[in-house]
């Protein structure tokens, strides 16, 4: 079956046409889209524009057997893929909520497609669902019992797509079946998480009851004192809206920067001795390298520790940064890269650093969100 797929980003559209269980596209397609594609409805066009660009690659509407869509949060409803009608849309935009950010545009994405490729199977699959073997321990806050029970307060995870792929890959550069591998799998891109897979099972993620909680990202702060939210609230310095806002738009690197979240840009002014981006970059490796020994706690041991994310595949300064602070973890220094070779569009998958004889391995791995889903999509088709 050809599969096209479609992952909807805040400010890109990516179009992949796979078919599986070949992994060799067969087509690519990337757009980006002007402004924050969040704060509006451009999807219709984007998809449009998205089957044109196909075409002229030779992929004609007619030859496309099914679609798949990266959703990022299935909710408690949500934990496989599953083939869209308008009630399954429904109620995916009844999760909205729980990522404002992320869902919405997932939803336009997927009405756009629905009715520009009628009558072929659509299907969405979840960020969150790959985190559904999270145990107990890893899905509670300590918050009142009223909180979980009634109101669904818990931890779901993020980037389960892209963690999914990562384990796969990183098992077959380490020789070693899935369901013997144990990796922390960092996933650092505009989105930061890091995820603790023992056997192939998520049992840690440094995400939670949104995609707002855990590591420093691009434009969003991470992981906050509850407090600073409360006293900004009852001082009457920000309204709930606008701290919305400000965490989703105007944090992270960003907002510790104050010019860009774009690391190489960061990484450039660093090196001009530009304080605010030298900071900034400080500030996220040393919350990269936190969550990565904190996911580390959640395995019995450890066999690699894998980057991937736009950020884990191509900033190989900040990866030997990052690896610095983790010596505890037995990670040997890694030395400096040929920026060229991050560069490269082929096989990026591969061991980074020095082979030693204990302690774990270090990793790249390029994000293939677009095999799991095709993979997901014909899995869902042969189940309805």
């Amino acid at each position: 079956m050809r599969v096209l797929v479609l992952n909807p980003g805040s400010s890109t559209l990516k179009a992949v046409v796979l078919e599986p269980p070949a992994r060799e596209p067969l087509a690519t397609i990337a757009l980006e889209l002007e402004g924050d594609a969040t704060r509006a409805a451009r999807r219709e066009d984007a998809v449009a524009r998205a089957l044109d660009r196909l075409r002229a690659a030779g992929i004609d509407a007619p030859t496309i057997g099914a679609v798949g869509y990266r959703v990022v949060h299935g909710g408690e409803r949500f934990v496989g893929p599953v083939v869209v009608d308008d009630e399954i849309l429904a109620e995916i935009e009844a999760l909205a909520d729980l990522a404002p950010l992320h869902n919405p545009i997932a939803i336009e994405t997927i009405a756009a497609g629905r009715r520009m490729l009628p009558g072929i199977p659509h299907v969405a699959a979840f960020d969150t669902a790959f985190h559904a073997s999270l145990p107990p321990d890893a899905i509670r806050y300590a918050v009142p019992p009223r909180w979980a029970a009634e109101w669904g307060v818990r931890r779901y995870g993020f980037h389960g797509l892209s963690v999914a792929w990562a384990a796969r890959r990183s098992a077959e550069l380490l020789a070693l079946p899935v369901s013997e591998s144990r990796l922390v799998v960092a996933h650092l891109g505009s989105g930061c998480s890091v995820t603790a897979v023992d056997g192939g099972r998520s049992v840690h993620n440094s995400m939670g009851m949104t995609p707002l909680e855990g590591l420093v990202m691009g434009t969003r702060a991470g992981s906050l004192d509850p407090g600073i939210l409360l006293s900004l609230l009852r001082t009457g310095r920000r309204t709930a809206p606008e701290l919305e806002e400000d965490l989703d738009h105007r944090s992270g690197l960003l907002g510790l920067s104050g010019r860009t979240a774009d690391t190489r840009e960061l990484l450039a002014a660093e090196s001009r001795g530009d304080e605010a981006a030298r900071l900034a970059l400080a500030v996220f490796v040393r919350s990269a390298a936190a969550g990565i020994a904190a996911a580390a706690s959640a395995v019995p041991a450890l066999d690699a520790v894998v980057f991937t994310g736009g950020i884990g595949e191509h900033a190989g300064l900040i990866r030997q940064r990052i690896v610095g602070r983790l010596a505890v973890l037995g990670l040997p220094p890694l030395p400096d890269e040929d920026p060229s070779v991050d560069q490269g569009a082929s096989e990026r998958d591969r061991r980074i650093g020095p082979v030693t004889r204990t302690g774990p391995a270090v990793l790249r791995v390029a994000a293939r969100e677009d095999i799991v889903i095709a993979e997901a999509t014909a899995a869902a088709i042969a189940s309805a």
